[in-house]
This record gives structure tokens, sequence and C-alpha cells, in this order.
């Protein structure tokens, strides 16, 4: 596990590595793939004269809507990477080259941060994230690592946290998905000017020893926990073909 563990260690604290408010000062960069085009539809001349001009012009109108709702559906799910939207108000991730999906909430924008694999983050709250990341691990099942509490004090002591930032553990527990262990942690990271709640979900699967974290800040975890809580629990590790 020490072994494990000191290849996170290589990278800053994943919590820490893209918690600042301002993109700019991390060099941070939105994901091309986000760009997207906003189609204008021409309004109809009013006819006062004829219903039948109405109707068609209204017929006309909601055939262009659905042709381009059409067009975009038919981008998503010709995405290698991103997939339609499968939940009210998120999309889905699914990496084929890693081995894994996930979802996250409708708004919040791809940024590019040293060390991480993806995240994607709120550009107005800032502690509103999700990142994932991956080691290369000789180990088979995240059991071999002990249990679950064991596990999440020492990837919050030395990895999900700064040094610097005071910590708690809340709870840590055990989930199975098709025949797979995940451990899911709840934890809370104090640092001087904020408090971010967070939750972390951690495999292990092709070769690789996976961790998906994601929080809010405190003072926001009441509004933001089930949408959180969404985006650990659809967490999941497929096997690489």
């Amino acid at each position: 596990f020490q072994a494990d563990m000191a290849s996170l260690l290589i990278s800053p604290p994943i919590q820490h590595s893209y918690l600042p408010s301002s993109c700019s000062q991390l060099g941070l960069q939105s994901h091309g793939q986000f760009r997207r085009k906003i189609y204008f539809l021409p309004r109809s001349e009013h006819n006062p004269s004829t219903s039948l001009c109405q109707d068609t012009a209204g017929r006309r109108q909601l055939i262009a809507v659905g042709a381009v709702v059409a067009q975009s559906l038919l981008m998503s799910l010709h995405s290698p990477s991103f997939a339609a939207e499968t939940k009210k108000g998120f999309l889905s991730v699914s990496d084929k080259k890693d081995g894994y999906s996930f979802l996250y909430p409708f708004g919040w924008q791809e940024v590019i941060v040293e060390g991480q694999d993806k995240v994607f983050k709120d550009v107005i709250e800032p502690l509103e994230s999700v990142s994932i990341s991956s080691i290369p691990t000789v180990k088979q099942d995240i059991r071999d690592f002990g249990p679950p509490k064991e596990v999440a004090e020492t990837l919050i002591g030395k990895v999900l946290a700064s040094p610097t930032q005071k910590t708690k553990l809340i709870e840590a527990s055990e989930h199975d998905v098709d025949g797979r262990a995940y451990y899911t942690i709840e934890f809370i990271a104090q640092a001087p000017n904020y408090t971010r709640h967070a939750l972390s979900t951690i495999s292990i699967g092709n070769g690789k020893f996976y961790t998906l974290t994601t929080g809010a800040n405190e003072r926001r975890w009441e509004k933001m926990k089930d949408r959180l809580k969404t985006v650990v629990e659809s967490f999941q590790i497929f096997n690489i073909i």
C-alpha cells in the first residue's frame, strides 16, 4: 500500500491542485469540446389575413428545431469520450482508453490540471468540482489495501488534502458494482480561507488504482450533496479491451 501511495505523492494533492478561484492563475484552459453552436431561427412574418400561413410557419419552425436537436444528439452520441445526457441535470463521461465512466452536473466545464486525468468544475463556485486520476498497481482488489477506514485515513492524510489543511474523516464505506469493490470516503478539509466537504470513491481495475473526488464549499454542502453523491455513485470501472 505504501508503494502505491508513494506514486500518488509524486503529484500535488488532488484537492490542492485546482481549488483557487481564478483559472487564469493556474493556466487552466476550457476544453475545446465544450464549445457549442447556438442556432437562431428567423421569426416568421406575421400575416393576419390567413391562419394557414401562420400554421405553416409554425410547422417549419418546429421542423427546424427538431433538426437542430437531432444533429446535436447525433454529434454527442458519436463523440468518443462524451455520451449524451443520461440523467436530468447531468452529463456522462465514458473514457474507453482508461476504462471508466461517471456523471457530472450540467454546466460544469472541463479544465486541464497537471497530474489529473480529467477535471470538471463550476466556474462560479471553484470548490465544486470533480477530478479523476489513476496510478499503476499490482493489486487486484481495493480490499487488498485494508478496510475502508484505514485506507481512507491514509488517503486523506497523504493524497486527498494538502498537508497544511485540517482534515476530518466523516465516513468510509464499501459497496460492490458488478463484482468489483469500491470504497467511498466522506471527509472535510479545512484551509485558512475555506472548508471543503468532499466525497471520494476508489477502486482497482485494468492494473490501475482509480481515485475520483468531488466536493463543495461547506456552506453549500446541503444544497449540493445530492448531486455530488450522484457523481460518486455513478463512477464505474470497465475492462479495457
